[in-house]
């Protein structure tokens, strides 16, 4: 007879060989101690030289990530099938990535994290597969997906069956853009295409000293170019953060970067079919900035940061900026007004005058239609003087470049409020989200100055016969300038024609703010029947 438990028991098969009692208890103890093999990872050297780099481990990097206790784990126990290259006989549990889900401040997460213990971290066939299924699980759900990356890339040994990996990790990441939030955390090598992930992704975290991406490494760039240049200085944080644009947020450590990532997920809504996340606010609704007359000169040349604006108007003075070190001329930023999740894009006049060029126009764009991705209203404030002239910036493309802000903001359907402090100047003032492309509720304050340029350079073009047949030029231009200054660019004057819905006391700034977005919250818009829009270049 052969015993299934305590109280059935059925015949054995004629000839068959019997099978001794299956002990449940013993069964157990051997799951367990499966299990600790598998948490406490390939051998202990490995994890003391993950600690030398300055570096976690995976499932410590989780543990900061997560609420506390409520990371659960899926295919801890895959092995990879491949063999040649001696790979028949390493074949580790988990195949160097734990995926699963937890809790972020109490709400669903799917997150994979790169185990460089093992393989180094590279992706073969069970190692893509496993993230697939979280991938596909994080859509299915409806949760965000945050990729903690730190691999040597495709697994050489398993050829282009890791290529085929990295391919439907990229197909994925295509198929859940807009749908959930997508968030690549940085924390260690990232090269070849393995970078195309991270940048199909909606926000890369980087930190110093630990973190690269390159398409080709350095000694690639040095045999091929000539140029010698370190791993950081290619690929760093740095250099992603303030050169190529890549990096939306950079740390110097580890634990300060996870809980970032935490800020940001609790800033987002966990699908494109939700709202973002409000909070009981502390900060009054109506409370008045009185400080921003002091803050913003009344003089339009002179400069000041607008961040100080922005922490003056939002709820506590709180915000995250992003891409704080690249294109600094213009701000983006997640805030709250009055509990309510809001983008912020804003001109930076302490640099480059605040002017549009290139790389503002690209940063400012996609940071509106990720805003539009996921319901969150945007607030402009406006005081730019125009777009940045110069024969680099037309040959490299100002005029797509530009194109692509004014394409996002025409095309995005949340809430839409545009504020001009200072001055509004040419096709720079139709793209910071004018009444004319599409802004909800367009306001001003009394500084403000709306025209096809500035004073002096209109009347030097209206003016220039009447000024060069002069006898007193100087004396004529001033006259002018003031003429054409009080005609055409008085506060009142775009108010007057309907661009402008009010004219507002600074002061006020937060209080309409907070009014308006409470009457937008259940704005409709009807979209025109078609696949999608296509980006300017």
């Amino acid at each position: 007879m052969t015993i299934l438990d305590d109280t059935t028991t059925v015949a054995a098969p004629l000839g068959a060989v019997p099978v001794p009692p299956r002990d449940l208890r013993n069964s157990t103890a051997e799951l367990r101690r499966l299990k600790g093999e598998v948490v406490l990872g390939p051998d202990p050297e490995a994890t003391d030289r993950q600690h030398a780099k300055g570096k976690l481990t995976a499932r410590e990097r989780l543990e900061l990530l997560f609420d506390p206790g409520t990371f659960t784990e899926l295919e801890p126990l895959r092995r990879h099938r491949a063999t040649g290259f001696g790979l028949e006989d390493r074949r580790p549990h988990g195949d160097g990535v734990l995926t699963g889900w937890g809790l972020v401040h109490g709400r669903t997460v799917f997150a994979y994290a790169h185990d460089f213990r093992v393989f180094a971290g590279s992706l073969g066939e069970a190692h893509a597969a496993k993230v697939h299924r979280v991938m596909d699980l994080a859509e299915a759900a409806g949760a965000p997906l945050v990729s903690l990356n730190d691999g040597a890339g495709a697994r050489i040994q398993e050829g282009v069956t890791a290529l085929a990996g990295y391919g439907g990790i990229f197909r994925r990441n295509v198929a859940a853009s807009g749908v959930i939030p997508q968030i690549s955390v940085m924390l260690g090598p990232c090269a070849g295409g393995a970078a195309y992930s991270p940048a199909l992704t909606d926000f890369v975290f980087m930190v110093r000293g630990t973190s690269q991406m390159f398409i080709t490494g350095p000694d690639v760039v040095r045999a091929v170019t000539g140029e010698a240049i370190s791993h950081d200085g290619l690929g760093g944080a740095d250099a992603h953060a303030a050169l190529s644009g890549v990096a939306g947020f950079v740390h110097d450590d580890e634990a300060s970067c996870l809980a970032d990532v935490r800020y940001l997920l609790s800033l987002l809504p966990s699908n494109n079919r939700e709202l973002p996340p409000a909070q009981a606010p502390a900060d009054p609704p109506d409370r008045r900035c009185e400080a921003l007359t002091d803050l913003v000169p009344a003089e339009p040349g002179q400069a000041y940061d607008i961040r100080a604006v922005i922490e003056e108007i939002v709820d506590d003075g709180e915000f995250l900026e992003v891409h704080e070190s690249w294109a600094r001329n213009v701000v983006c930023a997640l805030a709250r007004l009055d509990g309510q999740v809001v983008g912020v894009v804003a001109n930076q006049p302490s640099v480059l005058a605040g002017v549009l060029d290139i790389h503002a126009s690209e940063k400012a764009a996609r940071f509106v239609s990720t805003c539009d991705a996921f319901s969150i209203p945007l607030v402009t404030l406006v005081d730019v003087p125009g777009f940045l002239p110069g024969v680099g910036q037309e040959h490299d493309g100002i005029i797509r470049h530009g194109a692509k802000l004014l394409h996002a903001y025409c095309n995005a359907s949340v809430p839409r409020i545009s504020v001009v402090l200072r001055k509004a100047y040419g096709g720079a003032y139709i793209v910071m989200d004018s009444r004319s492309i599409g802004a909800d509720l367009c306001f001003a304050w009394p500084t403000n100055e709306i025209a096809v340029m500035g004073a002096e350079g209109a009347a030097n073009v209206v003016f220039r016969r009447e000024i060069a047949r002069s006898d007193d030029p100087e004396g004529t231009r001033a006259r002018l300038v003031e003429q054409y200054r009080t005609e055409l660019m008085h506060p009142y004057y775009a108010a007057e024609r309907g661009l402008v819905d009010d004219v507002i006391d600074p002061a006020d700034t937060r209080a309409v703010l907070v009014r308006s977005l409470a009457m937008l919250r259940g704005k409709k818009t009807d979209l025109p029947e078609r696949k999608h829009g296509i980006t300017p270049l």
